[in-house]
């Protein structure tokens, strides 16, 4: 298990961090700010370094090639006041573990920190394929540990957007993803799944493509989405039968989310589409 370094000792933020990490039981010190950050990366080992939530992302990403001089195979989790879709991309051809813009949450990025400080199989998880701030596309890997870390990603790609229109779009991409990679790729770390995030003046699109060989709406007994009328638990009952965990609310909560979830004809890639406000197409 991975020392973590948290840098900016002065930051409730960080405090709040820290004290979510110890009761998980992590390792970890506190380094007052960039210098300081390096001095301690001299002196010991750290896994996983976490950026101070004053910094910009900018800064952090001049401060971790700096950090993998010294600790090449270093983890950060990137805290920044704010961020633009050119920083986030930077971040993630640098590989940044994760990045977060406010509003944060202490408990989830600690969450995160978690993982990052027991997982070795991470570098080469997420792929840029091509990016470009209204049009990026990656592939990533079948495990739901590189899930979460791309949703941090494409969230602050959102950042333009009002706060309850970006909690709905990632809310949706969560659950495609989730069922992209457990069901189309079988959570096999060797499969990929294509992701797609493209901003129009008009609109906001993923476009998500996974490996598997897609599905028929009739053959979807086991999820929420294909209840009929009147019967709001027999997807559950299919469930259980199946010997399948507890769910299946994945496609139903990301089409009542977005204005638009598309399926290709066989089922393994989707469109998901929200207006931006002021669009005539905007229902919401």
């Amino acid at each position: 298990m991975s020392r973590i370094l948290i840098i900016g000792d002065h930051c409730a933020l960080s405090d709040e961090i820290g004290a979510a990490l110890g009761k998980a039981a992590l390792p970890l010190e506190y380094a007052a700010g960039h210098a300081d950050a390096l001095t301690r990366l001299r002196m010991r080992s750290f896994g996983v370094v976490i950026t101070s939530c004053d910094s910009a992302l900018q800064d952090d990403l001049s401060l971790l090639a700096e950090m993998r001089l010294i600790r090449p195979g270093l983890k950060c989790i990137a805290l920044a006041r704010q961020s633009s879709p050119e920083e986030v991309i930077a971040a993630l051809r640098a590989q940044v573990f994760a990045c977060y813009a406010p509003p944060f949450s202490a408990a989830e990025i600690a969450r995160v920190a978690v993982y990052a400080a027991t997982d070795n199989e991470w570098s080469d998880d997420i792929e840029v394929l091509s990016a470009k701030p209204e049009w990026l596309s990656v592939r990533v890997h079948c495990r739901l540990l590189t899930a979460e870390r791309l949703l941090t990603f494409e969230r602050e790609l959102t950042a333009l957007l009002s706060e309850q229109t970006r909690r709905e779009m990632m809310q949706a991409l969560r659950e495609i993803l989730m069922n992209a990679m457990e069901h189309g790729g079988e959570l096999n770390p060797e499969r990929t799944v294509e992701v797609k995030a493209i901003r129009t003046a008009r609109s906001f699109v993923f476009y998500v493509h996974d490996p598997g060989s897609g599905f028929r709406m009739d053959q979807l007994k086991h999820a929420a989405i294909a209840n009929p009328p009147g019967s709001p638990v027999a997807h559950i009952l299919e469930r259980e039968k199946a010997g399948m965990r507890p769910g299946g609310y994945g496609l139903l909560v990301a089409s009542r989310t977005v204005d638009e979830l598309i399926f290709n004809e066989i089922g393994n890639e989707v469109l998901l589409i929200k207006y931006l406000p002021g669009n005539p197409a905007d229902t919401t």
